[in-house]
Protein backbone atom coordinates (compact mmCIF):
# COMPACT_ATOMS: atom_id res chain seq x y z
CA UNK A 1 0.00 0.00 0.00
CA UNK A 2 1.35 3.43 -0.95
CA UNK A 3 0.52 6.06 1.64
CA UNK A 4 -2.02 8.61 0.44
CA UNK A 5 -1.55 11.22 3.17
CA UNK A 6 0.79 14.05 2.19
CA UNK A 7 4.18 14.08 3.91
CA UNK A 8 5.06 17.57 2.72
CA UNK A 9 3.92 19.31 5.91
CA UNK A 10 4.71 16.51 8.35
CA UNK A 11 2.03 14.48 10.13
CA UNK A 12 1.06 16.46 13.21
CA UNK A 13 1.73 16.01 16.91
CA UNK A 14 3.59 13.11 18.50
CA UNK A 15 0.54 10.87 18.89
CA UNK A 16 -0.56 11.38 15.29
CA UNK A 17 2.96 10.70 14.02
CA UNK A 18 3.23 7.54 16.12
CA UNK A 19 -0.10 6.22 14.81
CA UNK A 20 0.76 7.13 11.23
CA UNK A 21 4.02 5.20 11.27
CA UNK A 22 2.54 2.26 13.14
CA UNK A 23 -0.12 2.00 10.43
CA UNK A 24 2.47 2.37 7.67
CA UNK A 25 5.15 0.08 9.11
CA UNK A 26 4.28 -3.11 7.23
CA UNK A 27 4.50 -1.37 3.83
CA UNK A 28 7.06 1.30 4.68
CA UNK A 29 10.13 -0.31 3.06
CA UNK A 30 8.19 -1.19 -0.08
CA UNK A 31 6.81 2.35 -0.39
CA UNK A 32 10.19 4.03 0.04
CA UNK A 33 11.70 1.72 -2.55
CA UNK A 34 8.86 2.64 -4.93
CA UNK A 35 9.62 6.34 -4.33
CA UNK A 36 13.33 5.68 -5.11
CA UNK A 37 14.47 6.87 -1.68
CA UNK A 38 18.29 6.73 -1.67
CA UNK A 39 19.22 8.99 1.24
CA UNK A 40 20.32 6.09 3.52
CA UNK A 41 22.72 4.76 0.87
CA UNK A 42 24.10 8.23 0.13
CA UNK A 43 24.57 8.97 3.84
CA UNK A 44 26.40 5.69 4.43
CA UNK A 45 28.64 6.34 1.41
CA UNK A 46 29.50 9.75 2.86
CA UNK A 47 30.49 8.22 6.19
CA UNK A 48 32.63 5.54 4.55
CA UNK A 49 34.60 8.26 2.75
CA UNK A 50 35.04 10.71 5.63
CA UNK A 51 35.31 8.80 8.91
CA UNK A 52 38.87 7.65 9.51
CA UNK A 53 38.01 5.16 12.26
CA UNK A 54 35.11 2.74 12.53
CA UNK A 55 32.78 3.77 15.36
CA UNK A 56 32.46 1.23 18.16
CA UNK A 57 28.98 2.36 19.21
CA UNK A 58 26.35 3.99 16.96
CA UNK A 59 22.97 5.46 17.89
CA UNK A 60 20.42 5.56 15.07
CA UNK A 61 17.71 8.02 16.16
CA UNK A 62 14.30 7.72 14.46
CA UNK A 63 15.56 4.42 13.08
CA UNK A 64 12.13 3.30 11.83
CA UNK A 65 12.24 -0.11 10.17
CA UNK A 66 16.03 0.01 9.93
CA UNK A 67 16.65 1.37 6.44
CA UNK A 68 19.69 3.37 7.49
CA UNK A 69 20.72 0.81 10.07
CA UNK A 70 20.98 -1.76 7.29
CA UNK A 71 23.36 0.52 5.38
CA UNK A 72 25.41 1.18 8.52
CA UNK A 73 25.78 -2.55 9.13
CA UNK A 74 27.22 -3.03 5.64
CA UNK A 75 30.13 -0.68 6.32
CA UNK A 76 30.51 -1.14 10.09
CA UNK A 77 30.03 -4.88 10.52
CA UNK A 78 31.59 -5.00 13.98
CA UNK A 79 29.97 -1.87 15.42
CA UNK A 80 27.28 -1.98 18.08
CA UNK A 81 24.25 -0.22 16.59
CA UNK A 82 21.47 1.01 18.89
CA UNK A 83 18.15 2.16 17.49
CA UNK A 84 15.38 4.39 18.78
CA UNK A 85 11.96 5.23 17.33
CA UNK A 86 8.43 6.19 18.43
CA UNK A 87 6.75 3.50 16.31
CA UNK A 88 6.57 0.14 18.08
CA UNK A 89 5.53 -1.66 14.90
CA UNK A 90 8.46 -0.19 12.98
CA UNK A 91 10.79 -1.41 15.72
CA UNK A 92 9.39 -4.93 15.42
CA UNK A 93 10.33 -4.94 11.73
CA UNK A 94 13.75 -3.47 12.52
CA UNK A 95 14.31 -6.21 15.11
CA UNK A 96 13.68 -8.92 12.51
CA UNK A 97 16.56 -7.55 10.41
CA UNK A 98 19.05 -8.34 13.23
CA UNK A 99 20.87 -5.02 12.77
CA UNK A 100 20.60 -3.55 16.23
CA UNK A 101 22.17 -4.49 19.54
CA UNK A 102 19.27 -2.79 21.31
CA UNK A 103 16.07 -1.01 20.26
CA UNK A 104 14.37 1.64 22.35
CA UNK A 105 10.79 2.92 22.00
CA UNK A 106 11.26 6.65 22.46
CA UNK A 107 10.89 10.12 20.98
CA UNK A 108 14.23 11.49 19.74
CA UNK A 109 13.70 14.74 21.67
CA UNK A 110 13.72 12.80 24.97
CA UNK A 111 16.92 12.00 26.87
CA UNK A 112 17.35 8.22 26.92
CA UNK A 113 19.14 6.15 29.52
CA UNK A 114 22.25 4.77 27.85
CA UNK A 115 25.25 3.78 29.95
CA UNK A 116 27.64 4.48 27.06
CA UNK A 117 28.56 7.39 24.84
CA UNK A 118 28.46 7.10 21.06
CA UNK A 119 31.09 7.78 18.42
CA UNK A 120 28.39 8.21 15.77
CA UNK A 121 24.77 9.36 16.00
CA UNK A 122 22.45 9.43 13.01
CA UNK A 123 19.02 10.82 12.23
CA UNK A 124 18.20 10.24 8.59
CA UNK A 125 14.86 11.34 7.16
CA UNK A 126 13.31 12.54 10.42
CA UNK A 127 14.34 16.16 10.98
CA UNK A 128 10.99 17.20 9.47
CA UNK A 129 9.33 16.07 12.72
CA UNK A 130 11.66 17.91 15.08
CA UNK A 131 9.76 20.60 16.99
CA UNK A 132 12.72 21.82 19.02
CA UNK A 133 16.02 21.80 17.12
CA UNK A 134 18.07 23.14 20.03
CA UNK A 135 16.76 20.43 22.35
CA UNK A 136 17.58 17.72 19.81
CA UNK A 137 21.12 18.99 19.28
CA UNK A 138 21.71 19.30 23.03
CA UNK A 139 20.52 15.70 23.46
CA UNK A 140 22.93 14.56 20.76
CA UNK A 141 25.76 16.39 22.52
CA UNK A 142 24.79 14.63 25.74
CA UNK A 143 24.88 11.16 24.12
CA UNK A 144 28.09 11.66 22.18
CA UNK A 145 31.78 11.12 22.84
CA UNK A 146 34.21 13.95 22.17
CA UNK A 147 35.26 13.93 18.53
CA UNK A 148 32.11 11.95 17.74
CA UNK A 149 29.96 12.59 14.68
CA UNK A 150 26.32 13.47 14.07
CA UNK A 151 24.96 12.74 10.58
CA UNK A 152 21.49 13.81 9.54
CA UNK A 153 19.46 14.81 6.51
CA UNK A 154 17.29 17.90 6.35
CA UNK A 155 14.91 19.29 3.77
CA UNK A 156 16.13 22.47 2.09
CA UNK A 157 12.70 24.15 2.22
CA UNK A 158 12.57 23.65 6.00
CA UNK A 159 16.25 24.60 6.34
CA UNK A 160 15.42 28.05 4.95
CA UNK A 161 12.20 28.39 6.94
CA UNK A 162 13.92 27.47 10.21
CA UNK A 163 17.04 29.58 9.47
CA UNK A 164 19.04 26.43 10.04
CA UNK A 165 22.37 28.11 9.28
CA UNK A 166 21.79 30.23 12.37
CA UNK A 167 20.97 27.10 14.39
CA UNK A 168 24.31 25.58 13.39
CA UNK A 169 26.15 28.79 14.27
CA UNK A 170 24.47 28.86 17.69
CA UNK A 171 25.95 25.42 18.44
CA UNK A 172 29.36 26.09 16.92
CA UNK A 173 31.08 25.84 20.33
CA UNK A 174 29.95 22.21 20.52
CA UNK A 175 30.02 21.14 16.88
CA UNK A 176 32.03 22.00 13.82
CA UNK A 177 30.59 21.38 10.39
CA UNK A 178 32.51 18.58 8.72
CA UNK A 179 30.42 18.32 5.55
CA UNK A 180 27.24 19.68 3.98
CA UNK A 181 26.14 18.09 0.72
CA UNK A 182 24.86 19.82 -2.37
CA UNK A 183 21.07 19.63 -2.82
CA UNK A 184 19.95 16.03 -3.37
CA UNK A 185 16.70 14.50 -4.50
CA UNK A 186 14.63 13.23 -1.59
CA UNK A 187 11.68 11.20 -2.88
CA UNK A 188 12.04 11.50 -6.66
CA UNK A 189 9.15 9.17 -7.52
CA UNK A 190 6.73 10.76 -5.07
CA UNK A 191 4.61 13.15 -7.13
CA UNK A 192 4.50 15.78 -4.36
CA UNK A 193 8.27 15.79 -3.87
CA UNK A 194 9.94 14.98 -7.21
CA UNK A 195 12.37 17.84 -7.92
CA UNK A 196 10.42 20.33 -5.78
CA UNK A 197 11.67 19.18 -2.38
CA UNK A 198 15.35 18.39 -1.97
CA UNK A 199 17.57 17.63 1.00
CA UNK A 200 21.07 18.13 2.30
CA UNK A 201 23.08 15.55 4.20
CA UNK A 202 25.07 17.10 7.05
CA UNK A 203 27.95 15.71 9.11
CA UNK A 204 28.90 17.50 12.33
CA UNK A 205 31.87 16.70 14.55
CA UNK A 206 31.73 17.29 18.31
CA UNK A 207 34.44 19.70 19.41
Amino acid sequence: MIKKKSLVNGIGDLLKTKKFYNDWAIDYDKTLEYWNYKVPQKSAFLLSNILEKNPKNILDLACGTGLFGSELKKIYKNSNIYGSDISSKSLLIAKEKKIYKHLNLSNFETIQNYDIKFELISMIGAMTYCKNLDKLINNVIFYMKNKGYFIFSHRIDLWKKQKFDEVLVSHSKSFKVKFISNPLKYLPENKEFKDKIQIRIVLLEKC
